[in-house]
């Protein structure tokens, strides 16, 4: 006989009918007065993570928080990802309080600012310098006319409301932020690009929120475990050869080009051999060999490092 039971689902779920591990996170937006003001969430997940020609994260929140009111007003945002601090993890729940004005939070408030590194910087809230991550976000207000949303409605939203974007309930509203610029502090940047260690990842406070009406709980991070990823199975030959020659008509791949791809997993070939006939065309190459693959690995490598 199963050990789970059945537990009534009432609203806020994620905190009151569950134990959901969630990210901490404080939000940069700008006032009316054009002054930073910091608010707390967990509820901001990946959103758009591929095949796009942009990367965005979904905010969840009160559409009467100063956080999305000011979002209605003014698109440009950041997420400030800080580290596992008690510290840092009490002013953050006391920013998540809600209540207080941003004036009046902003005045006590135990984090450094520093200014944007976008290109529209003058537009844009100062990120916390604590925050050993910060994603610059614009919030993609054309999708689902959410533009037409305005702010002022602090006592809820009257019908009818937006599915995805924008005012979606009474008292609820979800914003997609387009990832304009990622930042992370210069160990952890290093770790990403040479490969990540126990010793250089980032200690990150896994938050489970505000479940007992007196405290807020989270996890510390003070030790990683890893687990090796399973060894790619090799695709047979034959059938990259198959993908190959209907890649491009004139561009041939040879068979050992071919074993090559034969290691990339067989959901990825085709954008694989994609990229290959991309940079054929490119460089005027008809024939891609495995002198031509070692150049394209070693021009994808280059391009990662970058990033």
């Amino acid at each position: 006989m199963s050990e789970l039971e059945d537990l009534r689902i009432v609203d806020n779920f994620y905190q009151t009918s569950s134990f959901f591990p969630m990210p901490t996170i404080l939000i940069s937006t700008l006032d009316d007065e054009g002054q930073t003001t910091l608010g707390a969430y967990s509820l901001c997940f990946p959103y758009y993570v591929a095949g796009k020609s942009y990367y965005a994260m979904l905010l969840e929140c009160r559409n009467s928080s100063n956080t999305a009111q000011n979002l209605l007003k003014r698109p440009k945002c950041a997420l400030n990802f800080l580290p596992d601090n008690k510290k840092y993890f009490k002013e953050t729940v006391r920013l998540g309080f809600p209540g207080d004005t941003s004036k009046e939070k902003m005045s006590k408030c135990a984090f450094h600012l520093e200014p944007s590194q976008s290109v529209d910087q003058a537009e844009r809230p100062f990120n916390v310098s604590e925050a050993f991550q910060v994603f610059e976000c614009t919030w993609m207000s054309d999708l689902e006319d959410a533009h037409l949303d305005h702010a002022g409605h602090l006592e809820g939203y009257e019908a009818p409301y937006r599915s995805f974007n924008g005012i979606t309930s009474k008292f609820g509203a979800h914003f997609i932020l387009r990832i304009d610029k990622i930042l992370l502090k210069k160990a952890f940047k290093k770790s990403i690009i040479d490969g990540v260690k126990a010793s250089n990842f980032p200690e990150v406070p896994v938050d489970y929120g505000y479940r007992d009406n007196t405290h807020f709980w989270y996890s510390p991070s003070k030790s990683f475990r890893k687990e090796p990823v399973p060894a790619p199975k090799e695709i047979n030959i034959s059938t990259v050869r198959y993908a190959a020659d209907r890649t491009d008509p004139n561009i041939h791949f040879t068979d050992e080009a071919c074993q090559r791809l034969a290691r990339v997993p067989r959901i990825f070939l085709k954008a694989a051999l994609d990229g290959c006939v991309a940079w054929a065309k490119e460089n005027n190459i008809t024939v891609i060999g495995d002198k031509e693959m070692t150049v394209i690995q070693d021009k994808r490598n280059i391009e990662k490092k970058e990033r």
